[in-house]
């Protein structure tokens, strides 16, 4: 029976993954809208702001129409907290592991939505690497809460300050970009704190790396070998954060409305924070709305590139970004090869990138457009917002919550496109690949 409704819906991997996701949205949606899921006092929820937090949450992207520390209670705000978990792992990933609790059998095609959810390069050790997966989520989400509860519980009482170590921990690990701060003010009661600056920033960094990464740095004392995929997604994570980190230091040195009132330590503390966040994790210890506009310019750009193909984060992944940086390159120095680390790329991983990029830049360019019709705010604010929804980022310059019922929908669609990743659903939307027998002949033509 069920192979016979798999063949009429022609569910391959990427459409079962898209559907997996709808239905997780659909039924967070459900569950932020019960009476028990807000706070007493606070006004019936609409549908579609509980649509669009799901979405959010899900979609591990954080932007948020109403404030979740005073519209949700505790079952509503538990309920995002897994959303995130499950939304940033994979829901492929916690049914492997409840399969193998159950001591069930991973079928080849069970095998094959694996591999497509974590963006494996092949089925080998996909079930060790889900396993994996697991440990270093659990193991790297209770360091986080076991240092925040204790940070935090000096001020405010033990129970309380365990309850939000662990739903930022998830969040922070995921990229899930939701707080408990109130406000819609994020992190900025902390910029000057090292403890929570250095320890938030471990943890995304972590989150963004990727599982494969993951998985070979911890097995790196029995291999003693790196792979091509986990030295180019160091080597761009570093330079992209490092000098991500010291331009907005620069733009932002001397602005009275984020660096300029803290000191010098507080200063690098946040500079580094919104670099890496702006990556994918949507947290932030100032406010972004009042960055100047080419700082928030260059963060578009660095929420546009994104994480780690297999991470918790979002974007066209810094894989892609690293490709088409070597590949433009080569091209100016007439080299015929495009090469890294001593490895030389296929034209079909060239292509694949430039495919990835130009679905991306496609979205933001048509969706911004769409909001700049029904939006009334400046473009820069509706570029910025539109970008962080397909980079599942989470920043906001203060448009989400200001937006209309059509921008909302828009936005989510746009946050799941920007989780599932363009390719994914563009082989979900499209038809199944067709072989032909003949190839046309090469033409030439003049480009730049």
């Amino acid at each position: 029976m069920k192979k016979q409704i798999r063949k009429k819906l022609h569910l391959t991997p990427a459409r079962t993954l898209t559907l997996g996701f709808v239905i997780l949205i659909c039924i967070g949606t459900y569950l932020l809208k019960l009476p028990f899921a807000i706070r007493p006092g606070v006004p019936e929820l609409a549908w579609i702001d509980a649509l669009f937090t799901a979405t959010s949450a899900t979609c591990v992207t954080g932007l948020v129409v109403v404030d979740t520390l005073t519209t949700y209670s505790t079952f509503g705000q538990v309920v995002i907290m897994l959303l995130v978990q499950i939304g940033g792992l994979g829901f492929m990933t916690f049914a492997t592991v409840f399969a193998l609790m159950m001591r069930k059998r991973i079928s080849l095609r069970e095998r094959l939505l694996l591999q497509e959810a974590m963006n494996a390069n092949s089925m080998e050790g996909i079930v060790r690497l889900i396993r994996k997966v697991i440990l270093f989520s659990m193991l790297i989400e209770a360091a986080a809460a076991t240092i925040f509860t204790v940070h935090w519980a000096v001020h405010i009482p033990l129970g309380r300050a365990a309850y939000l170590a662990v739903f930022h921990a998830i969040s922070l690990f995921n990229n899930g970009g939701f707080d408990l701060f109130g406000d819609f003010s994020s992190f900025q009661t902390f910029v000057n704190d090292p403890v929570f600056n250095i320890t938030s920033i471990i943890i995304i960094l972590a989150g963004g790396l990727g599982f494969v990464v993951l998985a070979e740095l911890f097995d790196y004392k029995n291999m003693r070998r790196l792979s091509l995929h986990t030295k180019v997604v160091l080597a761009t994570n570093g330079i992209l954060w490092v000098v991500g980190g010291i331009i907005i230091l620069m733009l932002e040195y001397t602005n009275p409305h984020s660096l300029g009132v803290l000191d010098l330590p507080g200063k690098i503390y946040a500079s580094f924070f919104q670099s890496i966040g702006a990556r994918s994790a949507g947290t932030s210890t100032v406010d972004i709305g009042a960055l100047r506009q080419v700082t928030q310019f260059m963060m578009i750009i660095l929420m546009f590139i994104g994480a780690a193909p297999g991470s918790t984060g979002g974007g066209i992944k810094v894989t892609t970004f690293a490709i088409l940086l070597v590949s433009a390159l080569a091209m100016l120095r007439g080299k015929e090869d495009v090469e890294m680390f001593r490895y030389r790329l296929t034209k079909d991983l060239i292509l694949k990138a430039l495919t990835i990029t130009f679905i991306a830049l496609s979205v933001v360019i048509s969706v911004s457009m769409m909001l700049a019709m029904t939006e009334e705010d400046s473009f820069i604010a509706i570029l910025f917002e539109t970008t962080s929804a397909v980079g599942t980022v989470g920043y906001s310059m203060g448009l989400t919550p200001e937006l209309t019922l059509f921008g909302k929908m828009v936005l989510c669609v746009t946050m799941l496109i920007g989780r599932l990743g363009p390719m994914t659903l563009a082989f979900a939307l499209g038809a199944r690949n067709i072989k032909r027998g003949y190839r046309h002949p090469e033409g030439k033509m003049m480009i730049g």
